[in-house]
């Protein structure tokens, strides 16, 4: 006999999450996921000036912040041809490449770590095997005797006043954590010590972008003046900042984030290695080029698609063919002009809202008709998985250095096999991996700046076609990037000189889209097939595979009290 059960709110993720799970025997028969919100993004953009697009859909999201404005400027330059100066690529770079480190970091230890690590079962350590034990792991220097032996007082005081605080609600004891206590308690002093490092790197943001959330970008290259020796500019001392955060951040990352990843696969591999695979195609359409953004031989993330797990081939993609990416809607609380069947490139993407649901509260979605506000896209009718394991696939079938080289001698460490790639803690570890090549890669994008500051290139905007008059009557462009989280492309459509389009296809909607006409399960679906779940009133595994993906959800715009009253709603500018 079948028993359903509901997962709403999933916590620990941004934004609102359900997932409605069949089980049977004791293990995930089928799964539905819904978002339970709208973005609406789209409109509010419409008829407004294509430079000021990067200001609004910047804020989709705080959590990935930066990236979506970097997403809107590539696209609007796109449609305009405009190659933005050296100096400029670089620093946008380095932008990115911090964004990575802190979204993959607060991921691992604010998001996902707490499915892998007992907080309770650390107060029965012994802070001198956990010192031992530690440096063993990393010549991190905070691994004294005195040091765990002080968290651990402090985390029973905590404890013991019965208020959990950001550690409340937890399924603490339940059979399916694996770690000892002493592991626990070094996890837990990771977990501390991230809430630090992370309000420290964005500060490369407010360097070049001003602030952090929501650094400012610009169409045709970046809003800050360099000269090393102008006090108003961003000079020699910003940059020697600059530097020292990516350095504490490479250190963070490689003697913290990566041990303590390995320290839990070691753990869990027998089990996690085969769980959690789902869908069997990867896309990235790749990021971070050394030269021009239309030059993707220089990306040190290869653009791709691998199909079937058939790791001999990479496919081309191309996001402007009307034939690859469609979005559909038979499952999503939306109408087209062309009836619910139709699939529509996001140039052609239409935005229409028309919520069928069940009034709240309610007891179970009516999956059989719609019942989420996210779209379903497809490449060539393909489901597809994005993020840090799908570019790290799509690498690693390309032959792409240092990736393949990263993966295969982590993979000997844990004495894991290729496949175990395609799973739940594959999915967590690539995070890891990239986590490690951001940092590396960062330095040397800083290097390069300061290079060429060196030889008097300081150029840092390219006015090219900034003036409306300049423009052609008709344009449209597509700017792809490789968010923390995936692939993500904005389509732009411009007519008399203001948007007439706006569709943004990104990575959560890839990933945690319902499924199609045809019954084809989406990434999130897919994976919790076959998922073990001990405890239907603790379901550790169903967060284990979902925070996996680091879901990334807009903010909602209609808020109802438990008897489905209207409450709120949010005038957006």
């Amino acid at each position: 006999m079948s028993e359903r059960i509901v997962v709403d709110p999933l916590t620990r993720i941004e934004g609102h999450l359900r997932v409605e799970a069949e089980i049977e025997n004791g293990k995930i028969k089928d799964a539905y996921s819904s978002g339970t919100m709208v973005r609406g993004i789209e409109t509010i953009v419409k008829d407004r000036d294509p430079r000021d697009a990067w200001v609004f859909v910047g804020r989709v999201c705080g959590v990935c912040t930066s990236i979506h404005s970097l997403c809107s400027v590539r696209a609007v330059e796109n449609a305009f041809d405009i190659v933005i100066p050296p100096n400029a690529q670089l620093v946008r770079n380095i932008m990115e490449a911090v964004l990575y480190m802190h979204d993959h970091v607060v991921h691992f230890y604010q998001l996902h770590a707490l499915d892998w690590v007992d907080v309770v079962s650390a107060l029965k350590a012994d802070p001198a095997q956990a010192s031992v034990l530690a440096q063993q792991l990393s010549p991190w220097p905070k691994s004294s005797v005195g040091y765990f032996t002080a968290l651990k007082e402090r985390l029973t005081k905590f404890v013991g006043s019965g208020q959990l605080g950001i550690f409340a609600n937890g399924y603490w004891g339940h059979p399916a954590y694996k770690l000892t206590p002493e592991q626990n308690l070094i996890a837990v002093a990771h977990y501390l010590e991230a809430l630090e490092w992370q309000k420290e790197v964005v500060k490369v943001h407010a360097v070049f972008g001003g602030k952090n959330p929501h650094p400012n970008y610009l169409v045709g290259g970046m809003p800050c003046s360099i000269d090393l020796n102008e006090a108003n500019a961003v000079n020699t001392e910003r940059l020697d900042l600059v530097k020292q955060k990516l350095q504490e951040a490479k250190t963070f990352i490689d003697q913290v984030y990566v041990p303590d990843l390995l320290m839990i696969a070691n753990v869990y591999k027998d089990e996690w290695s085969k769980i959690g695979g789902g869908v069997r195609n990867y896309l990235s359409y790749g990021d971070f080029p050394m030269f021009e953004y239309g030059d993707t031989d220089s990306y040190k993330m290869p653009r791709g698609i691998v199909l079937d797990r058939d790791l001999s081939q990479v496919h081309p993609v191309d996001a402007n063919s009307s034939e690859e990416i469609k979005e559909y809607i038979y499952h999503s609380w939306y109408t087209y002009t062309q009836g619910d069947k139709a699939g529509l490139h996001p140039y052609e993407g239409e935005t229409n809202l028309n919520y069928t649901g069940p009034r709240p509260p309610y007891t179970h979605l009516d999956v059989k008709d719609k019942y989420s506000w996210i779209k379903t896209p497809r490449w060539k009718e393909e489901p597809m998985e994005v993020g840090p394991l799908a570019r790290m696939i799509v690498a690693y079938a390309a032959g792409k250095e240092p990736q393949k080289t990263l993966i295969d001698d982590t993979l000997k460490q844990l004495d894991l096999p290729a496949e175990a790639l395609f799973s739940t803690l594959g999915r967590t570890a690539a995070r890891g991996l990239e986590s490690k090549l951001a940092a590396d890669w960062a330095l040397e994008f800083y290097d390069r700046l300061i290079k060429n500051l060196e030889n008097g290139d300081s150029r840092m905007v390219n006015h090219y076609m900034w003036e409306k008059e300049t423009w052609p009557k008709q344009a449209q462009g597509v700017g792809l990037t490789e968010a923390p989280r995936g692939a993500l492309a904005h389509f732009i459509v411009i007519e008399d000189k203001k948007i007439k389009n706006y569709q943004m296809v990104v990575p959560t909607t890839w990933n945690a889209s319902p499924r199609d006409e045809k019954g084809i399960l989406s990434a999130y679906e897919s994976a919790l097939i076959g998922t073990p779940v001990y405890d239907s009133k603790q379901p550790l595994e169903i967060l284990r595979t979902i925070h996996s993906f680091d879901p990334c959800l807009a903010c909602a715009v209609h808020l109802y009290d438990e008897e489905g009253k209207y409450v709120h709603q949010m005038d957006m500018f």
